[in-house]
């Protein structure tokens, strides 16, 4: 028998709803159907093909919304992947809901380390083993805290969220399939590329992890990032791009013998049509046109949102138009909530709705000037500069403005409608349902503090309906968001 065997090894991440492709230069870019084109035509060249997701599925375009996810998963049921493991996203629409969308399901979603807090019984099949070629393919998924953060007003839902315990975990998992010859490993994570190098240095040699697929963090990559001998890979985010493993397994010593990797552009120039999946996604589309492309307003030009870390046009303008609904001093958007690049002088419903696809509830709380600097000053850390960081930054809205020197530490400036901000000053700041619960993991000290000054109060039950009632009347907000929030070196 060889002792040599290929596989190919292809996977996606933070897919994020991205199902339709779009017109860029001379070409179509990305989409599901092209996706699917060359998935199947890698499946027909190379028999040994492995297609697997590493989270977020869900979320970011309308069609998933409307259908609460059950559109793509009837999507992804075409696209077949052989193995999911969950994102943070795939619990927007609640445990139970995720719970029941699994069992519509045609593929196999596994996680290691979510659980149920009372006898730590597991949600989800832990693993999965892929039989091809007469080799034993061992798949173990694991999700990152922020599922915690997005479940924590359910107390019976936990995970293992320290990445010791994780990889404890694993170790467990594997120890336990060390009897049955597993030829290769494979860690299919959801915890961003950071997490994923200081997971791979925890892991013992003797488990024979080969390879590390992750998420979250959006990571673009030139090459696999090499740790404790295991190479650790992300491709990006939404489906533009793929990555393609080539992979020789020695089936002796199951190990890697050597490998490739790369990012495949997904477009027209080299990726097929897959036509039955497109005419699905079509189907869906034509649906969810007949009400997402009503006209809600006109803007007085095109706000942009290029850039996740800096204050942005249109970060400012959602900032703006809630902290005006909500008869607020201040209203402060995390970058993260806003999901499109630019939104256009005649605004839809879709173009809302796809911007905003998190609909939350906003809370109000009456927040003291010293509070309002040490918030500010945690979101600004130096970590917030690491290119490969995945927190919040914020935007804020017109009346607070900032200049903070990174080399210091310190603010030079922090105003509110031109005078400085005293520490005893008391303004009213909304902000989501969950930075709101999660104030202590965002801001860097307990809510209490801010809860003592004032209960905070519901302010509104859907920050994407408040926007939809708010901006037909008062569409002449045109905002100067880039000098709210200077960082000087």
């Amino acid at each position: 028998m060889n002792r040599y065997k290929k596989i190919t090894l292809l996977h996606s991440n933070d897919m994020h709803g991205d199902f339709l492709a779009e017109q860029i230069d001379d070409k179509l870019v990305g989409g599901i159907s092209m996706l699917s084109g060359y998935i199947n035509k890698v499946r027909q060249e190379e028999p040994n093909t492995i297609y697997c997701i590493a989270g977020d599925m869900f979320r970011g375009s309308v069609i998933d919304s409307e259908f609460q996810g059950l559109s793509t998963i009837e999507i992804m049921n075409m696209l077949a992947p052989d193995v999911v493991t969950i994102g943070n996203h795939e619990t927007d629409y609640g445990l139970a809901h995720l719970l029941f969308i699994e069992k519509c399901a045609n593929f196999p979603i596994i996680n290691a380390n979510l659980h149920v807090t009372m006898n730590n019984s597991r949600l989800f099949r832990p693993y999965e083993i892929l039989n091809i070629d007469g080799m034993k393919i061992l798949f173990i998924g694991v999700i990152t805290q922020e599922v915690i953060a997005s479940t924590k007003q359910n107390d019976i839902i936990g995970t293992f969220v320290d990445i010791d315990d994780a990889a404890e975990e694993i170790g467990k998992i594997c120890n336990a399939f060390n009897t049955i010859d597993i030829d290769f490993t494979v860690l299919l994570t959801h915890i961003g590329f950071d997490e994923d190098i200081k997971l791979a240095e925890k892991l013992d040699p003797a488990w024979g992890v080969d390879v590390i697929i992750g998420g979250h963090s959006h990571t673009f990559l030139d090459k696999p990032a090499m740790v404790n001998g295991i190479p650790i890979v992300q491709a990006g985010t939404g489906t533009d791009q793929i990555g393609r493993f080539d992979i020789i397994v020695d089936t002796d010593n199951n190990c890697i013998d050597t490998f490739t990797w790369s990012t495949i552009p997904i477009n027209d120039k080299n990726c097929p049509k897959d036509d039955k999946i497109e005419t699905l996604i079509n189907a869906m589309k034509e649906k969810t046109d007949l009400k997402y492309d009503r006209v809600i307003c006109r803007i007085s030009r095109k706000l942009n949102h290029e850039n996740r870390y800096k204050q942005t046009q249109l970060g400012a303008f959602v900032a703006d138009c809630l902290k005006q609904a909500l008869g607020l001093n201040m209203y402060l958007v995390a970058s993260g909530e806003i999901r499109t690049k630019s939104l256009d002088q005649i605004v839809t419903y879709r173009d809302l709705a796809e911007m905003f696809p998190f609909s939350q509830c906003c809370y109000s709380m009456n927040i003291k000037g010293e509070q309002l600097k040490r918030m500010f000053k945690y979101v600004l850390r130096d970590e917030t500069w690491d290119s490969s960081y995945h927190g919040e930054f914020y935007q804020v809205s017109t009346g607070l403005t900032i200049t903070y020197n990174r080399t210091t530490h310190e603010f030079v400036t922090f105003s509110y409608k031109g005078y400085p901000v005293n520490d005893d000053d008391i303004f009213t700041v909304g902000m989501t349902d969950y930075h709101f619960k999660n104030f202590e993991y965002i801001f860097g000290f307990s809510r209490d503090e801010i809860d003592a000054n004032r209960k905070p109060r519901k302010v509104a039950t859907n920050n994407l309906e408040t926007l939809l009632e708010f901006l037909p009347e008062y569409h002449d907000i045109d905002p100067d968001g880039e000098y709210r929030i200077q960082i000087i070196d």
